[in-house]
């Protein structure tokens, strides 16, 4: 017997189909081991030794596979073809080495590029050893981010408290959207102006724009204000024009290369409005294959790749693909052949393509993410073989009889679409000005104004970064890798270091007071040029150019240095720090110019970076005198409140306590001073500017009773809760519109809500959860896993356990894999419903008899264990 070993369940499945009798294939589901969250799992005082641990789901895994390796003729480690796959192969071997499962074995390494019957044969017929430079680079990058993340997260935590984590290339990521809102925010808008005019020379009106005024050729800014562009306008009207030159030259547009990882999140994140991570979990699933006629094929090649080249039998397929489709005049003389730009990247060289391109989107009738990113791959595959487009662009001269004004007409006409008629790489920023067609203009024409605009402009910030442009800027200036760009922004998001606006990145508060401390005491391990210089290094190893643990001890010895400098300061001495750097965002200017840093309720304090149990806030320097507190800086339009601080809004006639508006952690909330405060978070849609004492006693006074259900005469209460304004009842909550039919909402109304929350409620009195997806039968006993719909947001259940979707991750995007590793996680984590333990069925007591009394003798009590004497 020949054991496969493979990562996935659904890959085993499809392998096994291929191999048939004679071979088990296994999955070890993913990684198997990892680094334990603690300290001295990297021991660099023992040459970077480390210490693995595998957690209860793989020592599952890992039990089934030593067991089926004992007695097999070969082992066969088939994990995927780049460093990850190899490091999981290097893992998987070390556990059958220690479980001495491996003797008498052959240990084989195949790596396929796809999941088809003819690559998976090839490979195995083309085994080899683990490669352990690959192996090493792996170590090395693991040992690094462990190090970086381990050493700078606690410091953290001291001097910035609420502050989550760092990372090696997480904290540089964040550097670069960071850098991008401080490139905004002191951008400097600047007004000019345009003049159009539409134009005649004998035949249809085209667009011309002028270019040169009272003899002067225009520069941007040189129509600054509307004065002169009028001017300017009132010229173009009153000359008389002539056709001067008219210039076409023909151009070729080449297609781009088959999609790479970053290249497929950047088109799918501008075409598909897809996040990284929503990308690369539906190109796995197409890689590891979907049911064709009873048969699981792979429909993609592997997409962790930064390789562009394609093999010689696929360029043959497409090319006659494109000739069938579209004819011959579309297919080149010569197969396309691209080179990679990035060096040693990654190790599976192919670019990500349909392993069948006849297999068209059309016939495939895929579904959701997967038909979608389907057919994007089938057709950037088909579109790198294409003809390239011919294009020719014209260019028009308009000089006025005394040669001080001219106007100039571009436009551009696609004589042979090429690959155009099926792709068109997607752009951040589109320009279409030479994209007009042009009518036929004979040069020498006379040519006269139809109509004149001056229209004014003014110039625009640099864009926020999208994933895309994210993934593109890090990718050029060798930031981390493709393959982690998902998982990396994943966590910026999960650390609540930056938000999604429009789908583009904002740093958060948390995430400018990482940036700035980083900078300000580690500043040469966020630079972006250090992060890619390590990146090279990395590759070196990788390419078996430099020793793994050369490269540990010179990164530790420099970063361990760095580390104990700011280990010496106080806090006090890294607020002020941050206070200088900060300042412009955290202390902006005043429109009276008074000092920003002058506390605005005593005058007489100075405004700081304070910590505290929630994280950083701003305080003043009179504490405990004056309370003076408000966040970093306010999200706009929160209002005269937000900016001042705490403010008094009056008494409450009941208790004569003082009732205070203030801003906290989570946003403004109204307070009522006694000893056991009582508080109430402002609604959405009620401006703090706009609070008084009556609306803060509405606030404080919920949930209110609405009266008494005419039913079983309980009381019914109205009031704000976490998932918004309800009626409640018994027990029973039931939604309301909004926020401010909490303080009016009558009887009868509250009744009839709850009466239709009752009805729409499943068996049992449970709200009957909706289904989201269903994902089939759990391998281990067939019974079915759906993700359903909870009140505490989607979760996965089969049987009895029930296992959340991790957070920020779309609940229908969940593959039965990933429900199956979730739900054994949470098993293992002793989640879910527990088995009952076998006992007998429960009897009525019997009669007491000398049997059954000898036989009920209390337990013994267990003696506490003897302490340890001290060595």
């Amino acid at each position: 017997m020949n054991l496969v070993i493979v990562e996935s369940p659904a890959k085993a499945k499809t392998i096994n189909k291929y191999l048939g009798p004679g071979f088990t294939v296994l999955a070890s589901y993913g990684h198997v081991r990892d680094l334990p969250s603690k300290d001295g799992s990297v021991r660099p005082d023992e040459d970077f030794a480390m210490s693995w641990e595998v957690d209860a789901k793989g020592a599952k895994h890992l039990s089934a596979i030593a067991e089926a390796a004992k007695g097999a003729e070969k082992i066969i480690l088939a994990t995927d073809p780049d460093r990850e796959g190899e490091a999981i192969s290097w893992h998987v071997l070390e556990v059958l080495n220690r479980k001495k499962a491996t003797k008498g074995a052959e240990i084989q390494r195949v790596t396929f590029n796809a999941i088809t019957k003819s690559s998976v044969l090839e490979a195995m017929a083309n085994p080899r050893q683990i490669d352990m430079e690959l192996v090493d680079a792996y170590l090395a990058r693991r040992a690094l981010d462990y190090l970086v993340g381990f050493t700078l997260s606690p410091v953290l935590w001291r001097k910035l408290p609420g502050s989550r984590s760092a990372g090696r290339v997480q904290s540089v990521s964040l550097r670069l959207i960071v850098d991008r809102e401080i490139e905004i925010e002191r951008f400097k808008t600047q007004e000019y102006w345009t003049v159009e005019a539409d134009v005649s020379a004998g035949a249809e009106p085209f667009l011309g724009r002028l270019v040169k005024h009272e003899g002067k050729r225009l520069t941007k800014f040189d129509l600054g204000n509307e004065e002169t562009a009028a001017a300017a306008k009132a010229a173009v009207q009153a000359a008389t024009f002539k056709v001067t030159s008219v210039e076409k030259k023909p151009a070729r547009r080449t297609p781009p290369p088959p999609f790479t990882t970053s290249t497929l999140q950047q088109e799918a994140s501008r075409k598909l409005g897809f996040s990284a991570q929503r990308t690369m979990q539906a190109a796995q699933k197409l890689y590891e294959g979907i049911d064709i006629g009873g048969e699981t094929v792979g429909l993609i090649t592997y997409m962790r790749t930064d390789g562009v080249q394609t093999t010689p039998e696929a360029l043959d397929e497409a090319r006659a693909v494109i000739k069938g489709l579209y004819g011959q005049e579309y297919v080149p003389e010569t197969a396309r052949l691209y080179k990679t730009k990035a060096k040693n990247a990654q190790e599976a060289h192919e670019a990500i393509r349909p392993t069948a391109l006849g297999r068209n989107p059309g016939s495939m009738r895929l579904e959701g993410d997967l038909g979608r990113l389907y057919e994007l791959i089938w057709k950037r595959m088909i579109a790198s073989q294409m003809e390239a487009a011919r294009i020719e662009r014209t260019s028009v001269e308009l000089d006025s009889s005394d040669g001080r004004t001219a106007l100039r007409a571009t436009g551009q006409v696609v004589l042979f679409p090429g690959y155009l008629s099926v792709y068109e790489e997607g752009r951040d920023d589109a320009d279409d000005e030479d994209s007009a067609r042009l009518p036929i203009i004979r040069e020498g024409a006379d040519a006269r104004v139809i109509a004149a605009r001056a229209d004014q402009h003014f110039t625009e910030p640099p864009p926020r970064y999208s994933e895309a442009s994210l993934v593109k800027k890090m990718e050029e200036l060798g930031i981390g890798r493709p393959s982690t760009y998902a998982s990396i922004l994943t966590v910026l998001r999960d650390r609540a270091y930056v938000r999604m606006d429009k789908n583009r990145f904002i740093p958060e508060d948390k995430g400018r007071l990482v940036t700035a401390f980083l900078e300000e005491f580690f500043k040469r391990y966020v630079e972006y040029d250090f992060t890619a210089a390590l990146e090279e290094k990395l590759d070196l190893v990788s390419d078996g150019k430099l020793d793994w643990k050369v490269l540990l001890r010179e990164f530790w010895t420099q970063f361990q240095g760095a580390v104990g400098d700011i280990g010496e300061l106080r806090t006090s001495q890294v607020l002020d720090a941050l206070n200088e750097s900060l300042g412009p965002h955290i202390f902006p200017a005043r429109e009276d110019g008074a000092d920003p840093r002058t506390c605005p309720t005593c005058g007489t304090g100075r405004l700081s970076l304070k910590t505290g149990k929630f994280g950083a806030f701003i305080g003043c320097s009179n504490y405990p005198e004056c309370r003076f507190t408000r966040p970093i800086a306010q999200p706009d339009g929160e209002g005269e409140a937000a900016a001042e601080g705490d403010r008094e809004l009056g008494v409450n006639p009941k208790t004569m306590q003082t009732v205070w508006l203030k801003a906290g952690r989570f946003g403004p909330y109204v307070e009522e001073a006694a000893d056991k405060p009582k508080r109430a978070s402002l609604p959405k849609g009620w401006p703090p500017a706009t609070m008084d004492i009556d609306k803060a006693l509405r606030l404080l006074n919920l949930p209110r009773e609405v009266g008494n259900h005419p039913e079983d005469g309980k009381a019914i209460l109205a009031g704000i809760g976490r998932y918004g304004p309800y009626v409640q009842h018994d027990g029973l909550y039931a939604n309301l519109e909004n926020e401010d039919e909490v303080f009016d909402v009558g009887l009868n109304r509250a009744v009839t809500v709850l009466a239709e929350k009752r009805a729409g409620r499943g068996a049992g009195g449970r709200a009957a959860a909706t289904a989201l997806a269903e994902l089939g039968a759990h391998p281990a006993d067939g019974e079915p896993i759906r993700v359903l719909s909870g009140r505490f947001g989607p979760y996965i259940k089969h049987g009895s356990t029930n296992a959340n979707v991790p957070r920020g991750k779309d609940p229908a995007s969940v593959t039965l894999e990933e429900a199956v590793a979730l739900l054994a996680e949470r098993e293992a984590k002793g989640g879910g419903k527990k088995k009952p333990v076998r006992k007998a069925a429960a009897k009525k007591p019997a009669a007491m008899t000398a049997k059954t009394v000898k036989a009920k003798k209390p337990a013994a009590k267990k003696k506490a264990a003897p302490k340890k004497k001290p060595t």
